[in-house]
């Protein structure tokens, strides 16, 4: 952003002086500021030349006045104004040009009030551009490109509407000043807590730059300072002084009013270490809680606690004393040791252990056990050897002539009637000359039966 520098373009507007005049843009839509006062009224009251705020608190110059106790009066009159600024700029030409003047510079004292109303970061509202007249009225026509706010203005009665650059220069009158001291006079003060043993202060809003170091160097200046604990995740930490005096004093004088590091840091006080619910131990040998905690609403309360009678009371037998039930015990005592002890289940076998499975046979070999049962042993087919295994000699009555003469079948072996496989249950008999099937046993046919009623009642549903 482009800056124009015109030699003795405007005069002042405190002495009527002409005097070189700056003007820039500060930023992308916003209005281009010009000086508005000369160097020399500006070195006098140590304020800038655009805004005349202060330029070391940022505050008008009354607010600053007021808080460091200065009573400035400059003359008013045109000759007296013109001989008090010619004398001024030749005691000006001898100092330092950053180093302030008048009776600003001879006050070094910092105050408390000006530390809690600093302004700490750039209020870049004060560059806004002013309110467009024609678009109050309805009359604008440009638009976005109006370089202009379109915006309704503020109520005209508001005392901030009305500002004037010789009132703010002077101290007398200023709005923005009354506005600033009302705030003071509001602002909330650091109660020290009756707790005279609390010696802790917190600080926070510590950012990631201020070490620990930093902390010591600044608060050593009000007490000896026992120990300082930083919590980084936090950005805060708890410094504890020797003595309570040493911690007033640093609460007093560094409550929304001390800066390191660019940040305004957060002062308060420690709490107590029954506050934080840490038990107490009473004079009876119990432990007292100071810091009760708020029943949570809607959940039921706690239940009494039951009389000393009936701690061992396992009857609940409330119409009687411990006394009456220790005599009522002593009276049947004879009878119960009539009384036979009770009988114990009997214990309980031990677990069946499961047999690890057989080894699987190599392919091509039947596993050992017992023939199939599906059929008898005559009518099975003769096992092959494996390929590659020549088979063993037929036994000395297979190569015997045939004891049956040929064409004849020799009568099959007499079996037990309704021989039953191993590993499966016996069935009913059957009747004679009738054909048995596996559809129809007895004992699946219900089975069936019911499968296919349930079948047709779903497809009928």
């Amino acid at each position: 952003y482009f800056q124009t520098k015109e030699r003795y373009g405007k005069e002042c507007k405190i002495c009527s002086r002409p005097f070189t005049v700056f003007r820039w843009c500060p930023g992308a839509r916003m209005r281009f500021k010009k000086t508005e006062v000369c160097q020399t009224c500006s070195r006098l009251k140590n304020v800038c030349q655009t805004c005349l705020l202060d330029l070391e608190y940022g505050l008008p110059i009354q607010v600053r006045d007021a808080a460091l106790r200065i009573k400035d009066d400059l003359p008013r009159s045109d000759v007296n104004k013109e001989y008090y600024i010619q004398n001024m700029d030749k005691e000006l030409g001898k100092i330092d040009a950053t180093t302030p003047a008048g009776a600003v510079g001879k006050s070094q004292a910092a105050s408390d009030l000006l530390m809690k109303l600093a302004r700490t970061s750039p209020y870049y509202k004060r560059n806004r551009p002013h309110i467009c007249s024609f678009w109050v009225k309805g009359e604008c026509k440009r638009g976005e490109e109006c370089p202009y706010r379109h915006e309704k203005p503020t109520d005209p009665d508001d005392p901030l509407a009305d500002q004037n650059i010789k009132d703010r220069y002077y101290g007398i009158n200023d709005p923005v000043a009354e506005k600033l001291m009302r705030r003071a006079s509001a602002m909330p003060k650091l109660e020290a807590p009756e707790d005279k043993t609390i010696t802790t202060l917190y600080v926070g809003n510590l950012g990631d730059k201020l070490t620990e170091k930093d902390l010591r160097d600044h608060f050593y200046q009000y007490g000896e300072v026992r120990s300082i604990t930083l919590v980084p995740r936090q950005q805060c930490a708890f410094i504890q002084f020797t003595h309570r005096l040493a911690a007033e004093a640093a609460s007093e004088r560094t409550f929304n009013k001390l800066i390191l590091g660019g940040r305004r840091l957060t002062i308060k006080w420690g709490r107590s270490q029954a506050k934080l619910g840490v038990p107490l131990i009473r004079a009876d040998g119990t432990e007292e809680l100071m810091d009760e905690l708020e029943p949570v609403p809607g959940l039921p309360g706690t239940l009494p606690l039951p009389p000393t009678e009936l701690h061992n009371n396992f009857f609940n037998l409330t119409g009687r004393s411990s006394e009456d039930i220790i005599g009522v015990a002593a009276s049947l005592a004879p009878v119960s040791a009539s009384i036979h002890p009770p009988i114990m289940p009997p214990p309980m076998p031990p677990p069946m252990l499961i047999p690890p499975p057989m080894p699987r046979p190599p392919p091509g070999i039947r596993p050992p056990g017992p023939p199939p049962f599906f059929f008898p042993p005559h009518m099975r087919q003769p096992m092959r050897p494996p390929p590659g295994i020549r088979p063993p000699p037929l036994p000395m009555s297979l190569t015997q002539p045939p004891l049956f003469p040929p064409g004849t079948v020799p009568a099959l072996p007499q079996l037990p009637p309704n021989p039953v496989p191993p590993g499966t249950m016996p069935t009913s008999p059957l009747k004679p000359g009738v054909i048995h099937y596996p559809s129809q046993d007895p004992s699946r046919l219900g089975t069936a039966q019911a499968v296919a009623g349930t079948k047709t009642k779903g497809w009928e549903d």
